[in-house]
């Protein structure tokens, strides 16, 4: 028989990949933010509900990635050149519209991107989002609404200039029919 924390991993743990990969912007990092995460369950999980499992999980991803983007942004160091950009492989717009939105979350703070996901990609309430990052619902609608506005300047930087409309062709010369009175 499968035990319950078996169970939550199996049935819940995609939804908490997706989460991490869009809190942390990579595959493998988002892997290991899940593992962690449910390392510290596991540790926990006697004094931690059942039906809360999800919650301190959340919550521990958005905690854990916070640190991590604080620590690895104290070690970057910016270069003189912005590397090229992979080549388009011919993806569908859907599937690039989707990469476009990612890259735009990275520009982010980790608090602002962990607001966004949560409201928007999770469709959590102000309060459930609040809780899971352990501030105030107005903390939580500031960061959205910050977060949004700084994804819309991202978004908008990045797509190409909108192609003004062709002009419309010149309309053929009027003329009037003449009238008998005109021809004589």
């Amino acid at each position: 028989m499968e035990d319950q924390f078996t169970w939550f991993v199996r049935h819940r743990g995609p939804a908490l990949r997706r989460t991490a990969y869009l809190l942390t912007g990579d595959v493998g990092r988002a892997e290991d933010l899940v593992q962690t995460a449910l390392v510290a369950l596991w540790l926990r999980q006697r004094r931690v509900a059942g039906h809360g499992w999800e919650a301190y999980v959340r919550r521990t991803m958005v905690n854990t990635s916070t640190s991590w983007w604080r620590r690895r942004s104290s070690t970057e160091r910016p270069t003189e050149t912005v590397p090229e950009s992979p080549a388009a492989t011919g993806w569908t717009d859907a599937v690039g519209d989707r990469a476009e939105l990612f890259d735009a979350l990275r520009h982010l703070s980790a608090r602002q991107r962990a607001a966004v996901v949560l409201r928007h990609y999770n469709d959590l309430s102000e309060a459930d989002t609040a809780q899971a990052m352990g501030c105030s619902v107005g903390t939580v609608k500031s960061l959205t609404s910050r977060g949004l506005e700084r994804l819309r300047h991202v978004l908008a930087a990045t797509s190409p200039p909108a192609v003004p409309p062709a002009p419309l062709p010149a309309a053929p010369p009027t003329t009037t029919p003449r009238t008998a009175r005109e021809s004589s």
